[in-house]
């Protein structure tokens, strides 16, 4: 029904109003009783689908990748679609605006999605608000820096959302890899990384003893454009710093073999969706071959179907995330997933 009924109209309007329209329904719909219709129609509770991952038991491994509830707005809500986890984010000390619309682009010919939001969000303080909330779903916490914060206070920012959200999310994602804050790349140098990582394992330290709780994993999102060089160097700084894990991959600058027009390809942001799912499929491998699968692998990039799911998880990714595949597909997409994964058992 999505695809046949409801996309077609939300395809005709502005991609950046219809994700507030589509937020809007989902809230009016969920207060007014349909939580669990949805819920039929999408959740799979099943024992099977089950994985316990850097210490934490997910009902299910299709999770809903950051830049979708930036806010941590609708996490109760998104659940009922079937999602065994919600990552919220990515978050920055201070609100922010983004950068200036139009920032967000279909290209439609391709599957796929151009954005450069540029960390629009309420900031910390507000997500902490909206997490008090009961929930019953795992919520992950992407983190970033401020666009007016230089490199060498990047630390800071971090740290400033990281003690924020500790209380309150189950684990941690560094967010370093987006194309669109300036210079935020630069941060996935070797050095910089290794010293932003250091100082957050110390603060998760500090802060699960002075709770007398256990540490919240943290784990790196990392780019699709890195080198062979620069993913052993991330191996190695996983290694040296002891983080939980790997989400790969982040949204691509690559704008090879797409079939729409010029003026979408040409647009200035991070790509998503299908054109992303072979280069993040072969990170994923990479890392997990040149490891030897010496931790854990959050897979996310261009998966629209059963099939990418499944070669994703084969390639080495212990979990997945969807966000464009769940625009272009709709809902029944996690429920399809999560069937695959049962019938492969």
């Amino acid at each position: 029904m999505y695809k046949l009924l409801i996309r077609p109209f939300l395809f005709l309007l502005d991609p950046e109003k219809v994700h507030h329209l589509s937020f809007t329904l989902i809230k009016l719909l969920s207060k007014i009783g349909f939580s669990g219709l949805f819920r039929f129609l999408y959740l799979i509770d099943d024992e099977r689908l089950e994985r316990e991952v850097f210490g934490i038991k997910f009902k299910n491994p299709v999770g809903l990748a950051a830049g979708f509830d930036k806010n941590a707005e609708l996490y109760n809500e998104l659940s009922n679609f079937g999602f065994g986890f919600i990552e919220i984010g990515t978050v920055t000390p201070k609100p922010q605006a983004g950068n200036p619309k139009k920032r967000l682009f279909r290209l439609k010919a391709d599957h796929a999605i151009i954005n450069r939001m540029g960390f629009n969000n309420l900031g910390v303080f507000e997500a902490v608000e909206t997490l008090k909330k009961k929930h019953n779903v795992i919520i992950g916490g992407n983190i970033g820096k401020n666009k007016i914060t230089p490199n060498n206070l990047a630390i800071k920012d971090y740290l400033i959302c990281f003690d924020a959200l500790f209380d309150h999310v189950d684990y941690f994602v560094i967010n370093v890899s987006s194309p669109n804050t300036p210079g935020l790349r630069e941060l996935q140098d070797k050095e910089p990384l290794t010293a932003l990582l250091m100082a957050l394992k110390r603060e998760n330290r500090k802060y699960a003893q002075s709770k007398q709780v256990i540490e919240k994993p943290i784990l790196l999102k990392i780019a699709p454009d890195l080198s062979n060089e620069q993913l052993l160097d991330i191996i190695q700084i996983v290694e040296d710093t002891r983080i939980s894990g790997i989400i790969a991959t982040n949204t691509t600058i690559a704008r090879e073999n797409l079939k729409s027009d010029y003026f979408l390809v040409e647009e200035n942001g991070g790509l998503s969706g299908k054109p992303l799912a072979n280069r993040s499929t072969e990170v994923i491998r990479f890392l997990s071959e040149k490891s030897n699968r010496a931790f854990p692998i959050i897979g996310v990039g261009g998966i629209h179907s059963t099939e990418d799911a499944l070669e994703k998880l084969e390639a080495g990714a212990d979990l997945i995330q969807l966000w464009t595949g769940f625009v272009y597909e709709g809902p029944a997409l996690v429920k399809r997933i999560n069937k695959a994964i049962l019938d492969q058992s």
